[in-house]
């Protein structure tokens, strides 16, 4: 448990087609554990170590990063049973860790697009956000995030591409996109 909790947790958005959402919200993670807080980021859809997992391991127990995905990407228009298990799981740990109030900031790292397509249902999403403890900050990353979401949220941040390297053929690098 945190030393103090915070007076009001808010809900934060953070989508668009730009980079940067998850290095977002780990770098407000970060600044979270530098303040006594405790942090826990749960990764929607994404299924291999990476840079980020690695650090939040140096982090714990003040941070803890669970992932609930599988390596490759989820066909979101016909989503493979296994895949769909996974959404599902990851959906049911973070609505234990908000109920729990025990985290003083919870990331839901890609969950946008989880709820857009319909893989967890908005209405419910809705409803335990409403009701998590009100000391508990969520952070909800991921492209195409519903309009009732962000109709809820207290802050948006939409990342817009203007310019990326992707373009030029540069492949994803160790350390800077993984």
């Amino acid at each position: 448990m945190s030393p103090e909790r915070l007076s009001q947790g808010l809900i934060q958005v953070y989508t668009g087609d730009g980079k940067g959402k998850t290095t977002c919200a780990l770098g407000l993670a970060f600044r979270a554990v530098g303040q006594g807080f405790k942090v826990a980021m749960l990764q929607f859809m994404k299924g291999r170590e990476t840079g980020e997992s690695r650090a939040a391991a140096r982090l714990a127990p003040e941070l803890t990063l669970r992932f609930f995905g599988r390596p490759g990407l989820v066909n979101l228009k016909s989503p493979a049973k296994d895949d769909l298990e996974r959404v599902r799981q990851a959906w049911e740990a973070a609505c234990q860790v908000l109920a729990a109030g025990e985290h003083d900031l919870v990331i839901l790292d890609e969950i946008n697009l989880a709820l857009a397509h319909g893989l967890i249902p908005l209405e419910e999403a809705l409803t335990v956000l409403r009701q998590r403890p009100p000391w508990v900050e969520v952070v909800l990353t991921g492209r195409r995030a519903p309009q009732e979401l962000l109709a809820l949220a207290d802050l948006i941040t939409e990342m817009v591409p203007v310019k990326h390297y992707y373009q030029a053929g540069v492949r994803a690098r160790r350390g800077i996109e993984w």
